[in-house]
């Protein structure tokens, strides 16, 4: 995920909707580690990752106005 052109292109509502629908990803991603059904376990760690850019983002918006 690119946080310089996508993320910081989009507004805050946005990123409120892109951010839910990451933390259900990694809901699933969980459910499916829980399972032993999950294929590559390193998508957690990304989702997290990308979980954490969007918030940075967030605030970051909300400290600029």
């Amino acid at each position: 995920m690119k946080t310089n052109e996508t993320l910081r292109s989009m507004s805050a509502a946005d990123l409120e909707k892109k951010l839910a629908d990451l933390k259900q990803e990694l809901f699933a991603l969980r459910f499916q580690h829980a399972t032993n059904q999950l294929d590559n376990p390193n998508q957690l760690a990304a989702v997290r990752k990308n979980i954490a850019r969007v918030k940075t983002i967030l605030r970051e918006k909300e400290i600029n106005g």
